[in-house]
Parts: structure tokens; C-alpha cells; sequence
């Protein structure tokens, strides 16, 4: 049970936190939004306000490195990390590829759109970076603080919500795709739990991110071309999402209580948070070396 003197620390440390996002977010978004284009404005705002925010709260209150957010790079995090995209990748293809199966969607060519390996490498760096900045600002710093006080279900199920709610003026936008992205919320921080690191659920976020654009459906409500082919629906709004695409599916509610089951028995390897676990992880092991 946290006194009164660790909550107060508590909402100080997160005051301030929240702080330096919006701060970062409103100068960073104001010069990434002279891209005309919206998807990278966001991944780029997102990645420089997660950075940027986690490594001034980490040496102000904790003297830490970014790394130790969960970002340390050994043979853990390299086991952890594709563990996150075989089930990102997977689940978006369950979801995807059985309504090809029995023609319920089929592809068809994009006009006017000739795809490049340069646009396949500038997608991937554009939602790798979107989904390292995402669960840094979500998952990093202030989420793990959380942890530590007040412990991680009371911390993952709001902080699941807080992360629906960012995704609430998206285009197409409903109270059923708020609810399935609260549960990919839920089942990010259930990922850090599993792993006391970022490179889980970053895994899984690209995976699922940077698959549904080669099936050509939207993200959130945003479209991203890359293979020069498209998602066309002969099925209602129920099983595609309609305009958000298919994060607004039954099909994907589906795939999400698959992921949680795949994530509760893969061999995750479990780290330690220095956030999260001071104490556990001063008496237990010493702590992973951080990058210069």
C-alpha cells in the first residue's frame, strides 16, 4: 500500500512528465505538421515526445538512461522483440487472410500507384518509429512509476483506456474500435509485464502496424499505400471495420483474445525494470550496461 508521501512523489514526477509531453508535442507537432503528410507528422511527433520526455525524466528523477525505460539491446530484447512481431504479424493475418479465403474481401490494383523499395523502407522506418515513440510515451517511463507504486493491473487497465482515448479523434472513429484499441492497450502493458521491457510490445505494435498496409486496409483511419493493392469488402461494416479499418472488427476482437493467449505461453523472456523493480533489481543482478 503507497503512504500519502509516495503518492505525492507520484503526481509530482507524473506532473511533470505529462509536462514535457505536451510541451514536446506542441512544438514538435507544430514543425513535423509542415509534412503534408499526416501519418508521418504523427509517427514523427510521437517518437520525439516519447524520446525526448523519457530521457529528462529518467535523469531528473531517477538518474537512469533512455535505455533503461526498457530499450536495452542484448540477446533478451532480440528474443523478446520477434516474439512481439510473429504475434503482431500473425494476428493481423488471422484477421486478414481468412476473409480473402472465403471471399468475403478480395484485392484489387490501386489506381495511379506504382509501389518502390523506397516507399516499402520508408514505411517500415515510419511505423517502427511510431510504435518505439508509442509505447515510450505510453509504456515507459510514467507507466512503469505506476507499477512500482500502486502495482500493474490498477496501472495497465487505465492506462489501456488513456491509450484508446489518444486514438479517439482518429478518422472513423467509433465507441467499438475505442474499445478493441483499449484492448490492444491492455494487452501492450500485459506485454511489458511479461517482459519488464519495450521490445515486446514494440514487436507486436510494427507487427500488427506494418502488416495491415501490405493488405492495403487502413490504420486507425489513416490509409497508407505501399503495395499498389487495396482491401475491397463484399461484407458489411461488422467484419471491416468500415472507414478506421479492421481495428473497428469482430474479426480483430477475435484476434485480440488469441494474441493474449499466445502472449501468456510464449517464452518471453523476462528482464528487469529499473522503474519498476528499484529494489529487485539492485539485490538480484546488476543492471545492463546502457549505449554512449
Amino acid at each position: 500500500m503507497a503512504s500519502g508521501k509516495d503518492l505525492q512523489r507520484l503526481a509530482l514526477r507524473l506532473g511533470v512528465y505529462v509536462f514535457l509531453c505536451y510541451v514536446t508535442l506542441f512544438v514538435f507537432g507544430g514543425l513535423f505538421s509542415w509534412f503534408d503528410n499526416p501519418i508521418l507528422a504523427a509517427a514523427g511527433s510521437v517518437l520525439v515526445v516519447g524520446l525526448f520526455a523519457n530521457w529528462l525524466a529518467l535523469r531528473i528523477f531517477e538518474h537512469l538512461h533512455i535505455a533503461d525505460a526498457g530499450l536495452h539491446v542484448n540477446r533478451l530484447s532480440a528474443e523478446n522483440l520477434l516474439i512481439g512481431l510473429v504475434g503482431g504479424v500473425g494476428s493481423a493475418a488471422l484477421v486478414l487472410g481468412p476473409p480473402l479465403i472465403v471471399g468475403a474481401a478480395h484485392l484489387v490494383r490501386a489506381p495511379d500507384f506504382q509501389p518502390t523499395a523506397g516507399t516499402f523502407l520508408f514505411l517500415i522506418a515510419l511505423l517502427g518509429g511510431g510504435a518505439i515513440g508509442e509505447e515510450l510515451m505510453v509504456h515507459g517511463y510514467a507507466f512503469q512509476l505506476l507499477v512500482r507504486t500502486i502495482g500493474p493491473w490498477a496501472t495497465i487497465l487505465p492506462v489501456g483506456i488513456l491509450f484508446a482515448l489518444l486514438h479517439g479523434s482518429n478518422p472513423g472513429s467509433s465507441w467499438f474500435s475505442t474499445g478493441i484499441t483499449a484492448g490492444f492497450g491492455i494487452l501492450f502493458g500485459y506485454a511489458w509485464m511479461r517482459s519488464r521491457d519495450l521490445w515486446l510490445p514494440i514487436g507486436l505494435h510494427f507487427g500488427w502496424n506494418f502488416t495491415l498496409p501490405l493488405f492495403g486496409v487502413n490504420i486507425s483511419g489513416l490509409r497508407i499505400r505501399v503495395t499498389g493493392y487495396e482491401f475491397s469488402w463484399t461484407a458489411g461494416e461488422l467484419w471491416s471495420g468500415g472507414e478506421y479499418g479492421p481495428e473497428a472488427s469482430v474479426l480483430t476482437l477475435g484476434a485480440l483474445v488469441v494474441l493474449f493467449a499466445y502472449l501468456w505461453k510464449a517464452p518471453v523472456r523476462r528482464q528487469t525494470s529499473l522503474i519498476a523493480d528499484p529494489v529487485e533489481s539492485a539485490a538480484c543482478e546488476p543492471s545492463p550496461s546502457s549505449p554512449s
